[in-house]
């Protein structure tokens, strides 16, 4: 029996009220007047009269909703009602949740193939015509994951069952590869049966081909999938670890994990790692009894189709890094990035010639990505007080969207290390959390390629932090610490393909049935539950004792817990369905047999773009960078994300009383410990169109800047890489990667940082056509994102970029040269060059005189060079400055290269009346400058022959311009 609850509000509504705004922005000339909005829950459930009546009353707020099981709760005059709601087969959270609400009031659980399905109804008023309607529509849903439908005032509301229908032959098959080598190809690119991508070389092809010549068999469909995903370069990081040119052990051995190998060798008894490139995350010492743990990642390639489901995966996705490592950290704060287009470009674009498949604009991923992180921090209660958003025409077609995760865990309990885990022959393989369904099919190899008409929609996952939270209590609370499980991993890229054949190399093995593992409809064919990415399940090895102890908190937790198999010591992953072996691959094959492809670069010279500066004044220009998106507020973001949630916070994203968001930040985990954690972030894409040494050199020191100035200090402070590049097959890319992977090492053991995890994302290409129908190829600027992470001995002394009081003395640490290229300022000139010995020599000053208070406030000296460090403390602190630039360190001579050339190393202190000769003894054989002083008004700079003045409310206003109407 099928039915239809309705909710609507009794009372003003906030959120009718924000999308009128919205759409009346967008539409200024529709008409629209009104709107109201109902939610629906369509019941796929044997459910009575008297059930259907509980259910409505919990799903609606009695003070502020009304509820019918009998109509949609429609106003009385309205033109047209829009109804959005879920394809078959997209994770409905809402729906889920609604499910959970109605069994608790019924006191009964659904049975299998009921179900709960969540939509709403728009409902417009106004003198609209239908062509309006669409086009409102058409801002309101993404075609790929929803559908709506239109019915003008007065029409009846069709009652929609989205029920999955799967006509998959639910069977393994056999695949013949002994075809030629076009044959090969195809089946690469486009699937089995043109399932979808395979994206394996020809060279993977011959020699999976090969294989089972030797074995003396066709290889099955779900074999095949399960070697495309292993071998993917999302999973393998092929380019990476494949020889390159001269570097014959690859880039990641010989400068990223060589670099950490070489500092922590240096660093001797001093080491504070304790789990590097092993484990989902990587870990360092917080104390004698606690480890942090970071993991950063991306989700590009999803991200590009749907915003907000690629980055609520993100998020949750790498909270599940931070519970799969060890046995289990605690996520304890969230960090965020988002790589986009100018959100107010209005290029139409199409995955496909015939322009059926149109590339959301670039507006509508930022609300999306911003809208998933928040979705995935906020409803997990993981706080998020760090971020950053960079804008540029060359993430149109594909945003990076990055998710990182800080987690917390013991060394030790009961005499566990708990960050050490092994799988064990004879321990239950078991699946935790959510089902399984089609979402998320191919997501590993989709990510390995650019984005274009063939992307599946499959790939597209939709996160549930709800389902996730509850699995994490019951592991964090309660399972790790009684010992009841030997090994957990995530079920991220590959889906059980990829964890349980990663944990199967720690016992040594695994047979694994299908048919037992937990579906979210019937008719999955066996590949597809095999390598389905369907999130929030872990996987975990768990003794046969231990099972029902801990199978009794998961269903205490009402988190589903189910036996799928046996970890072995055969030396193979058997995977059966229905009796019968659909997979029997060694393991040796499995994760060592792919060919090794030796890379070739070719020497690229880049030349910047020409100039972007206008012919403006000094202070115009000012005024017009500082309302830059690159460098504007983005408090529209952080005001959505809760920093607070956990208590744990030091500093906050917003500083000061002007509220300006700071690029680093402090949490303090550990409640009975004075010691803080210090987060920060470095990038610099832009320097990528002239030297992508210099951008890699530029991000680390610009996230070790940006921790200095918020209170770390460089004897324990880690790094982690983040690449995402484009067209990363060519010589000429290869070549930039190479020299960037380079920068990496040499500024990392000069400043003695070691890496301690990283992720790459190597195709970050759109490949489409124009509103013309012509082909257009957009590839992403290279770029590093550059994650620090710092433990300070007093959270305490943790510092802030905001001016604190008129008379302060104001400095300038480092040199300012003539280095303008690809700058925010210009785009022609010499790019930014890192002096690493110069730069440690001011870190190391500046992080002790923050140490013993002689600080008031630092910020790191980044885009938009001096003028805009000058005005966001000022701004921040809502205080003015004067200072004169006249004689600073360095060689820059021209006004406009003293106040916006981006030199690395810089930070801007200001210091307390009585302090200034603390502080220069400290700064000592450093180069520094005292240049003025905070003032009760204006920001006022002196320059040869010239000089800038500008009041603060002017710097202000235009520094929350840009994202003003988010």
């Amino acid at each position: 029996m099928t039915a239809r609850i309705a909710v609507s509000s009794t009372i003003e509504d906030a959120h009718a009220d924000k999308l009128l705004r919205k759409l009346t922005s967008r539409f200024p000339e529709s008409g629209l007047s009104r709107i109201a909005l109902t939610r629906l829950y369509t019941t796929d459930a044997k459910l009575s009269e008297k059930e259907l009546s509980r259910a409505a009353a919990v799903l609606a707020n009695p003070i502020t909703e009304t509820s019918s099981t009998k109509s949609v709760l429609a106003p009385k005059d309205y033109s047209y009602a829009i109804e959005i709601g879920y394809l078959p087969g997209v994770t409905d959270n809402v729906g889920t949740t609604a499910r959970q609400m109605i069994e608790d009031s019924i006191g009964r659980k659904f049975k299998d193939g009921e179900s709960v399905y969540s939509s709403y109804l728009v409902f417009l008023e106004g003198s609209l015509s239908k062509k309006v309607a669409q086009e409102i529509a058409g801002e309101l849903f993404n075609p790929l994951i929803e559908r709506a439908s239109i019915y003008k005032g007065g029409e009846k509301i069709a009652l929609v069952i989205p029920k999955v229908k799967l006509h998959e032959k639910v069977r393994a098959e056999e695949v013949d590869l002994n075809v030629s080598d076009k044959v090969l190809q195809k089946i690469s690119r486009e699937g089995i049966q043109g399932r979808g991508p395979l994206s394996l070389s020809l060279e993977a092809m011959k020699t999976i081909r090969d294989h089972f010549k030797k074995v003396g068999r066709k290889p099955t469909d779900v074999e095949l999938e399960a070697l495309a995903q292993t071998w993917s370069e999302h999973c393998k990081h092929t380019i990476f670890a494949d020889p390159l040119d001269e570097v014959k052990d690859g880039i990641y051995r010989r400068y990223i994990k060589g670099a950490t190998q070489k500092i922590r060798k240096q660093k001797s008894t001093k080491d504070f790692c304790v789990s590097v490139f092993k484990d989902n995350s990587g870990a360092i010492a917080f104390d004698d009894k606690w480890l942090i743990t970071h993991k950063v990642e991306t989700h590009n390639s999803p991200s590009g189709l749907d915003p907000f489901g690629g980055s609520v995966t993100a998020i949750v996705g790498v909270n599940r890094d931070c519970l799969g490592f060890g046995l289990g950290a605690k996520p304890i704060a969230n960090t965020y990035g988002f790589c986009v287009a100018d959100p107010n470009e209005t290029r139409v674009l199409f995955r496909d010639k015939v322009k059926k498949n149109l590339l959301l604009p670039a507006r509508r991923i930022l609300e999306g990505v911003v809208q998933g992180i928040n979705a995935g921090g906020n409803e997990s209660g993981i706080p998020t007080p760090l971020g950053f958003v960079a804008v540029d025409p060359s993430f149109r077609g594909k945003p990076l969207v990055f998710g990182g995760t800080v987690g917390l865990i013991p060394r030790n309990v009961k005499g566990r290390k708990l960050y050490e885990k092994k799988a064990r022959p004879g321990d239950y393989v078991v699946m935790l959390g959510g089902r399984v369904g089609l979402d998320g099919i191919h997501g590993a190899t989709f990510s390995s390629e650019a984005l274009s008409k063939g992307s599946p929609a499959t790939a597209v996952q939709i996160g549930d932090p709800i389902t996730q939270k509850k699995l994490s209590d019951a592991i964090i609370r309660e399972a790790r610490d009684a010992n009841l499980y030997n090994s957990i991993t995530d079920n991220g890229a590959g889906g059980l393909s990829g964890s349980v054949g990663e944990m199967s190399r720690e016992a040594g093995g695994c047979i694994v049935d299908l048919e037992k593992i937990p579906l979210k409809y019937p008719g999955l064919a066996p590949w597809q539950i095999w390598i389905s990415e369907s999130q929030e399940r872990m996987t975990l090895s768990v003794p046969k004792s231990k099972w029902p102890a801990f199978k009794k908190i998961m269903d205490r937790h009402d988190v589903e817990a189910t036996r799928i198999g046996e970890f072995t010591n055969s030396g193979s992953c058997v995977v059966r369905y229905a009796g019968k072996k659909v997979m029997d691959l060694s393991l040796e094959f499995l994760h060592d047999g792919r060919p090794i492809k030796v890379q070739k670069s070719k020497k690229v010279v880049r030349k910047a773009a020409k100039s972007s500066v206008r012919d403006a004044s000094l202070d115009e220009s000012l005024l017009r960078i500082i309302s830059s998106p690159n460098i504007g507020s983005i408090s529209f973001i952080s005001e959505q994300y809760d920093h607070e949630v956990q208590g744990n916070s030091v500093t906050k994203p917003l500083q000061g009383r002007g509220r300006v968001n700071s690029d680093a930040g402090v949490i303090k985990p550990v409640h009975d410990s004075s010691r803080g954690v210090v987060l920060a972030h470095g990038y610099a894409p832009w320097y990528s169109q002239i030297d992508t040494y210099a951008m890699a050199a530029a991000s680390i020191d610009t996230a070790v800047r940006n921790a200095i100035a918020a209170g770390a200090s460089l004897e324990h402070l880690a790094i982690l890489d983040n690449f995402c590049w484009s067209s990363s097959d060519t010589p000429e890319r290869l070549y930039e990667l190479k020299m960037a992977a380079k920068a990496c090492y040499d500024i990392a053991t000069s400043y003695g940082t070691p890496f301690i995890s990283g992720k790459d994302s190597m195709f970050n290409d759109f490949r489409g056509f124009d509103s013309k129908g012509k082909p257009i190829h957009i590839a992403a600027l290279p770029t590093l994102i550059v994650s620090a992470i710092g433990v300070i001995p007093d959270a305490q002394k943790a510092m802030t970029i905001d001016f604190k009081s008129p008379s302060d003395s104001v400095y300038i640490v480092g040199e300012t040269n003539d280095e303008l290229g690809a700058s925010e300022y210009t785009a022609p000139g010499r790019v930014p060059t890192v002096d690493v010995k110069k730069n440690a020599k001011a870190y190391a000053a500046v992080s002790k005189a923050i140490r013993e208070g002689v600080i008031s406030s630092a910020i790191g000296v980044g885009r938009g060079g001096l003028a805009v460090a000058l005005a966001k403390s000022a701004v921040a602190g809502q205080l003015g400055v004067a200072v004169n630039l006249t004689k600073i360190p360095g060689k820059a001579k021209k006004p406009e290269a003293i106040l916006f050339s981006e030199s690395q190393g810089r930070m801007l202190l200001s210091v307390r009346p009585g302090s200034e000769a603390k502080l220069e003894t400290l700064l000592k054989g450093t180069s520094y400058a005292k240049i003025g002083s905070v003032a009760e008004f204006g920001l006022s700079v002196e320059l040869q022959k010239t000089r800038v003045d500008l009041t603060i409310s002017e710097l202000t206003e235009r520094y929350r311009s840009f994202f003003k109407l988010w």
